[in-house]
């Protein structure tokens, strides 16, 4: 991913850095008593792969739980089979309710989708237990479905809507069992009890981090930091990530999370965490902040323009702002002001005008500062937009999997607006650092994967979604690489194999190049390596 050098044979490491890259008599004349170790001979080594956008403790939550998906889903224990319809989903919940012997036990799983399992009411619910409270987690992250027993269980009453939105009534004013965006919030007071133990964090974060190995991922950002409480989450991650773990965990706080604790001292407070001194046996935290223009891609919230959706469960709903436009660019400028990257989740055409808007006003007000900014998802983005996005100077951080799971489920919901779902082709013409993540959970970690995805712009159906988007195979590896380090801050210290960067490495059976990107996921991952250090995926051990 260097674009002076295309390959090369041999890497020279010294300290955990890359001193030399050229051929072993090349690096041999640079540094004759250097011991060479051809242990990887047969093997290819890329630059690092890089997912810029997780959610390591909420990953951790989901995978300790039962899952329930709408389709096939790689977890820590191997694939889930997909679910295709509502009664499918119910049979699963009566299955998993049998095999709790506590009747008052709640139930939570992770999966629901109401595109492809239908809509889902408290009293679909009440017919798996009237007594056991249940919890359906959406596949979105954002949303959760309750039965009664579960309304009762976490005092969710028809007033608490007047607190909170995303209590969903129905014509009678009566609770439907949804809760969604903010309403969330109040019910992880009470699930934090069920959920946030040590048992079931450490259970999920390892198998979190057996995902990040099968993925070949060197380096990963956690975009939601302090959503469940800095502290707490500070504690977790010093009982469970340590020096000895292949992989770099860096944390981008989260703008609400903070302002709630800090207030008017926000941006004091995270630019003393993101001016502590790196260790390698601790998350670091950039110099970034995150913010939400609307809400989520798969639960139909995000914000669109006129005539919205078009299904007829959602039929000319427009979705939700998180941030009012006028509201957003006000919460930014302090943190543009002071040097920070901006990481913003955008998803709907709605959203992206009002993001870019709140760009540009952000700029104007203080055109001396040329932070970087970034669209965090971009689940439509049109043409205009993108001519904005360039002249801005902008970025984009795409969830790789927008294509593949929905891009034929979007078809009723967004008709011919799917053409614009992830424009990642159009995005790369136009000289837009483009990266691919996982938002994991909600996809696996698996970097070459995503990449392979959109090589083909193939759907789980098997349909090509706008072949015209489509990367060519090196861009689409570059988008895990290097551009995705752009999107860190990193690029000077990762993402490609030149003099000066860590020696962060992933180890492949064979080249991707040389291969078809529909074989790509058949490709083996030996491991990766850590500022010089080996870590094989099989053993996950580091050996010198």
């Amino acid at each position: 991913m260097d674009a002076s050098r295309s390959e090369a044979t041999a890497v020279l490491v010294e300290d955990g850095l890359i001193t030399g890259v050229g051929s072993v008599a090349d690096l041999r004349a640079v540094k004759p008593q250097a011991q060479l170790d051809d242990s990887f001979a047969q093997h290819i080594i890329y630059p690092g792969f890089i997912d810029p956008h997780v959610h390591m403790l909420l990953g951790a939550l989901i995978y300790s739980r039962p899952f329930t998906p709408p389709w096939d889903m790689q977890t820590p224990q191997g694939i889930v089979k997909g679910l295709a319809d509502k009664s499918a989903l119910l049979a699963r919940l009566k299955e998993l309710d049998a095999q709790l012997s506590n009747k008052n036990t709640p139930l939570i799983t992770y999966g629901y989708h109401n595109l492809i399992h239908g809509e889902i009411t408290r009293h679909d619910l009440d017919t798996v237990s009237s007594q056991r409270p249940i919890l359906l987690w959406h596949y979105s992250a954002h949303d959760f479905y309750l039965n009664s027993a579960a309304l009762e269980w976490a005092k969710v009453d028809a007033n608490l809507s007047a607190r909170y939105v995303g209590v969903e009534l129905d014509s009678n004013g009566e609770l439907t069992g949804r809760l969604y965006e903010d309403a969330p919030k109040y019910l992880f007071e009470k699930l934090a009890f069920q959920l946030l133990t040590p048992g079931n964090v450490r259970r999920g974060f390892n198998g979190f981090e057996r995902l990040l190995a099968d993925g070949g991922v060197t380096t990963v950002a956690e975009l939601g930091y302090g959503l469940f409480g800095r502290r707490l989450e500070d504690l977790y991650y010093l009982l469970e990530y340590t020096d000895d773990d292949p992989y770099r965990l860096y944390l981008v706080p989260e703008f609400r999370a903070f302002q709630q604790v800090y207030g008017d001292d926000t941006v004091t407070a995270v630019a003393a965490l993101a001016e502590e001194e790196p260790d390698r046996g601790k998350p670091q935290v950039l110099r970034q902040i995150k913010f939400f223009t609307d809400g989520a891609f798969y639960s139909q919230t995000m914000r669109l323009d006129p005539p919205g959706y078009l299904a007829a469960n959602t039929e000319h709903q427009l979705g939700l702002w998180v941030t009012p436009e006028p509201m957003l660019a006000e919460e930014i400028q302090p943190f543009w002001d002071a040097g920070f990257g901006i990481r913003i989740h955008s998803n709907g055409d709605a959203a992206q005008t009002a993001t870019l808007n709140a760009m540009t006003s952000v700029r104007a007000n203080n055109p001396s500062v040329s932070n970087r900014f970034v669209i965090e998802h971009a689940g439509l983005v049109l043409p205009t937009q993108i001519e904005r996005l360039q002249t801005l100077d902008g970025g984009v951080s795409a969830a790789s999997h927008y294509v593949y799971y929905m891009g034929d489920s979007y078809q009723t919901a967004l008709g011919e607006r799917t053409t614009h779902i992830t424009p990642l082709a159009s995005l790369k013409r136009s000289g837009i650092p483009t990266t691919l993540h996982s938002d994991a959970p909600l996809a696996p970690p698996s970097p070459l994967r995503a990449a392979a995805v959109h090589t083909t712009r193939e759907t789980r159906a098997g349909h090509i979604s706008n072949a015209s988007e489509a990367l060519t195979p090196y861009a689409a590896l570059q988008a895990i690489t290097i551009d995705a380090a752009w999107a860190l801050g990193k690029e000077a210290e990762i993402g490609s194999i030149e003099i000066g960067k860590r020696a962060d490495f992933t180890i492949l059976g064979e080249d991707p190049l040389q291969r078809n990107a529909k074989e790509w996921s058949e490709i083996e991952v030996w491991g990766v390596v850590i500022d010089g250090i080996k870590y094989p995926r099989a053993t996950n051990l580091s050996t010198e």
